[in-house]
């Protein structure tokens, strides 16, 4: 089958720094051109050629600027040519003029939240003509499914549930760690309000004060708001928390920060579609503990392979669960296994690719 992946027109694929949704569109990519001949169309990079060719997807670089400008950019690329299905990722907007120029293709629409299926990005109507003309929904887990269904109920019956994955040779436990030190509760992501930081720094100062090692807090990731940034910073100099920020650390390096980490940890205070960081952290062999919120907690099995929290906009809730594992070394290693056992048989790449063949296969040519 000939497969054409369009990516969104913000970050290039494969992304210079991170990008979930970019890193999801390459892994995905890679594991179906085992057995399809698939393109990605991406927004140029000054760092990328036009064209090139990775584990055998060809990656195509258009220019890109405004959504309507990389469309029409997409648009030309495609005429002439021809695929059997084409998957856009979290844009509604583009299945209509790309379904109308290659008429022979099934479009799946792939959406990995609900950013982009809602204001300001889109209307409802806006969205729901996107939804309406895909040939298949792909939503990254149950809880985004039912979401979606709500909200357009006539796609209802086109969306499929796929899980994400991650590439579990790159994130693997660290070798035998040495004891003693801080203990290291890590968070990964974007630092914008949603994602709970101000809980966990809290969190973290309430843990410290009952636990018999000191405990200190890494934050790896950037933000596009820098005052939100700096506030963060003194919060936790307020707070007297050893807190540790490494700012936007590139995904090809970050599993090695997880491997540093005892425990991980994701405060998020509004709907995760899926959170491929706690994935990534359990197929690490770190324990997660994180709100009990959207997607995660299809991921996160309480007390199995981590811990949900309810009361997820308390900082006395995550500083329970953060104190909890900082003094039980075999819970901790016992919820280790099961993470990563749990990411080798739900959450590969490979289990990925598998639906989505699956879905394809049933699905690949046009209603």
């Amino acid at each position: 089958m000939r497969i054409l992946i369009v990516a969104p027109e913000q970050i290039p694929v494969p992304p210079p720094l991170g990008g979930s949704v970019e890193i999801t569109i390459l892994a995905l990519a890679k594991q179906l051109a085992r057995k399809h001949r698939v393109t990605i169309v991406s927004r140029a990079c000054s760092r990328y050629p036009r064209h090139s060719i990775i584990d055998g997807v060809h990656i195509y670089r258009v220019p890109s600027g405004s959504p309507a400008k990389y469309l029409s950019r997409v648009l030309r690329f495609v005429r002439g040519k021809s695929f059997d299905l084409v998957q856009i990722d979290n844009r509604p907007r583009f299945v209509g003029p790309l379904k109308r120029v290659l008429r022979g293709a099934s479009v799946s629409l792939f959406l990995h939240s609900l950013t982009f299926v809602a204001p300001p990005y889109a209307t409802r109507s806006a969205a729901a003509a996107g939804l309406t003309q895909a040939d298949i929904v792909i939503a990254n887990s149950s809880s985004l499914k039912r979401q979606l269904a709500a909200r357009f109920p006539s796609a209802a019956g086109k969306i499929r549930k796929v899980w994400l994955g991650v590439d579990t040779s790159r994130f693997k436990p660290a070798g035998k760690r040495r004891g003693g030190g801080a203990f290291t509760v890590l968070f990964a992501g974007r630092v914008v309000p949603r994602k709970g930081v101000p809980v966990l720094l809290k969190a973290v100062k309430l843990a410290s004060k009952s636990a018999s090692r000191p405990i200190r807090a890494v934050i790896a990731g950037g933000s596009s708001r820098p005052g939100y940034l700096k506030s963060m910073r003194s919060l936790a100099s307020k707070l007297r928390v050893n807190a540790s920020f490494l700012g936007t650390v590139p995904h090809r390096r970050i599993h090695r920060v997880f491997r540093k980490a005892d425990i991980f940890v994701c405060p998020s205070q509004k709907h995760e579609a899926f959170g491929l960081v706690n994935v990534e952290a359990m197929a690490s062999g770190v324990p997660v503990i994180a709100s009990n919120n959207g997607g995660i907690k299809e991921i996160v099995r309480h007390n199995r392979n981590g811990i949900l929290v309810r009361r997820y906009r308390r900082p006395e809730a995550f500083a329970g669960a953060i104190a909890k594992l900082a003094g039980d070394g075999s819970l901790r290693r016992r919820m280790a296994r099961k993470a990563r056992q749990d990411c080798l048989s739900r959450f590969s790449w490979q289990a990925t690719a598998a639906n989505l063949n699956r879905i394809y296969g049933a699905g690949s040519r046009p209603r």
